[in-house]
Protein backbone atom coordinates (compact mmCIF):
# COMPACT_ATOMS: atom_id res chain seq x y z
CA UNK A 1 0.00 0.00 0.00
CA UNK A 2 1.41 3.36 -0.84
CA UNK A 3 -0.09 6.92 -0.17
CA UNK A 4 1.59 9.86 -2.62
CA UNK A 5 1.72 12.64 -0.15
CA UNK A 6 2.53 16.52 0.32
CA UNK A 7 3.46 17.15 3.51
CA UNK A 8 2.09 20.33 3.76
CA UNK A 9 -1.12 19.20 2.65
CA UNK A 10 -4.07 19.00 5.16
CA UNK A 11 -5.65 16.41 3.27
CA UNK A 12 -2.94 13.87 2.57
CA UNK A 13 -2.07 14.26 6.84
CA UNK A 14 -5.47 13.57 7.15
CA UNK A 15 -5.72 10.39 4.54
CA UNK A 16 -2.50 9.24 6.66
CA UNK A 17 -3.71 9.78 10.15
CA UNK A 18 -6.86 7.93 8.63
CA UNK A 19 -4.39 4.54 7.83
CA UNK A 20 -2.85 4.35 10.70
CA UNK A 21 -6.04 4.65 12.68
CA UNK A 22 -7.37 1.65 10.87
CA UNK A 23 -3.67 -0.03 11.61
CA UNK A 24 -2.43 -0.58 7.86
CA UNK A 25 1.23 -0.08 6.88
CA UNK A 26 1.53 2.37 4.16
CA UNK A 27 4.51 3.36 2.11
CA UNK A 28 4.52 7.08 2.20
CA UNK A 29 5.88 8.97 -0.59
CA UNK A 30 6.68 12.28 -0.63
CA UNK A 31 6.18 12.73 -4.50
CA UNK A 32 7.63 16.13 -4.94
CA UNK A 33 10.96 14.76 -3.28
CA UNK A 34 10.82 11.44 -5.06
CA UNK A 35 8.88 11.70 -8.06
CA UNK A 36 7.07 8.89 -9.45
CA UNK A 37 8.50 8.00 -13.32
CA UNK A 38 6.91 7.49 -16.14
CA UNK A 39 6.12 4.18 -15.92
CA UNK A 40 4.78 4.79 -12.35
CA UNK A 41 2.97 7.23 -13.61
CA UNK A 42 1.41 4.78 -16.26
CA UNK A 43 0.77 2.45 -13.65
CA UNK A 44 -1.28 4.68 -11.13
CA UNK A 45 -3.40 6.34 -14.22
CA UNK A 46 -4.32 2.88 -14.80
CA UNK A 47 -5.54 1.84 -11.21
CA UNK A 48 -7.09 5.22 -10.83
CA UNK A 49 -10.84 5.02 -10.40
CA UNK A 50 -11.45 8.00 -12.71
CA UNK A 51 -9.93 10.12 -15.64
CA UNK A 52 -6.61 10.56 -16.24
CA UNK A 53 -7.13 14.23 -15.86
CA UNK A 54 -8.87 14.52 -12.60
CA UNK A 55 -4.50 13.15 -11.59
CA UNK A 56 -3.91 16.93 -12.68
CA UNK A 57 -4.15 19.73 -9.89
CA UNK A 58 -5.69 22.28 -12.37
CA UNK A 59 -6.54 25.23 -10.46
CA UNK A 60 -2.74 24.99 -9.09
CA UNK A 61 -1.05 28.65 -10.08
CA UNK A 62 1.65 26.62 -12.12
CA UNK A 63 -0.97 24.65 -14.16
CA UNK A 64 -0.84 26.27 -17.65
CA UNK A 65 -3.46 24.68 -19.93
CA UNK A 66 -2.37 25.94 -23.38
CA UNK A 67 1.18 24.15 -22.61
CA UNK A 68 -0.43 20.99 -21.19
CA UNK A 69 -2.50 20.09 -24.17
CA UNK A 70 -5.14 17.39 -24.12
CA UNK A 71 -5.50 16.37 -20.66
CA UNK A 72 -5.72 12.54 -22.18
CA UNK A 73 -3.69 9.33 -20.46
CA UNK A 74 -0.27 10.37 -22.79
CA UNK A 75 -0.75 13.86 -21.65
CA UNK A 76 -1.39 13.40 -18.05
CA UNK A 77 1.63 11.21 -17.86
CA UNK A 78 4.13 13.43 -19.73
CA UNK A 79 3.10 16.41 -17.36
CA UNK A 80 3.58 14.44 -14.01
CA UNK A 81 7.02 13.52 -15.24
CA UNK A 82 8.01 16.97 -16.20
CA UNK A 83 5.89 18.91 -13.00
CA UNK A 84 5.27 16.17 -10.23
CA UNK A 85 4.02 19.40 -7.71
CA UNK A 86 0.49 19.21 -10.35
CA UNK A 87 -0.06 15.81 -9.01
CA UNK A 88 -3.54 15.97 -7.45
CA UNK A 89 -3.05 14.41 -3.68
CA UNK A 90 -3.38 12.22 -1.52
CA UNK A 91 -3.29 9.14 -3.74
CA UNK A 92 -3.79 5.85 -2.26
CA UNK A 93 -2.54 2.69 -4.43
CA UNK A 94 -3.23 -0.88 -3.41
CA UNK A 95 -2.75 -3.41 -5.40
CA UNK A 96 -3.69 -2.86 -9.02
CA UNK A 97 -6.26 -0.05 -7.70
CA UNK A 98 -5.91 3.40 -6.39
CA UNK A 99 -7.96 6.53 -5.30
CA UNK A 100 -7.17 10.45 -4.87
CA UNK A 101 -8.38 10.37 -1.29
CA UNK A 102 -10.16 14.00 -1.51
CA UNK A 103 -12.31 13.58 0.76
CA UNK A 104 -9.37 11.66 3.04
CA UNK A 105 -12.28 9.60 3.82
CA UNK A 106 -12.27 7.79 0.51
CA UNK A 107 -8.93 5.84 1.52
CA UNK A 108 -11.57 3.72 2.89
CA UNK A 109 -12.76 2.71 -0.61
CA UNK A 110 -9.90 0.43 -0.99
CA UNK A 111 -9.51 -0.31 2.45
CA UNK A 112 -11.95 -1.69 5.89
CA UNK A 113 -12.30 1.26 7.82
CA UNK A 114 -10.92 0.59 12.06
CA UNK A 115 -14.05 -1.18 13.83
CA UNK A 116 -15.16 0.11 17.33
CA UNK A 117 -15.22 -2.74 19.93
CA UNK A 118 -18.36 -1.92 21.96
CA UNK A 119 -17.27 -1.65 25.56
CA UNK A 120 -18.05 -4.71 27.50
CA UNK A 121 -20.67 -4.40 30.24
CA UNK A 122 -21.47 -6.83 32.99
Amino acid sequence: MRLYFNPRCSKSRAARDLLAGAGRDVEIVDYQRRPPDSATLAALVDALDASPASLVRVNDPAFDPDAAGPLDRRHVIELLAARPGLMQRPVLVTGDRAVIARPPERVFELIDPPTQDAPAHE
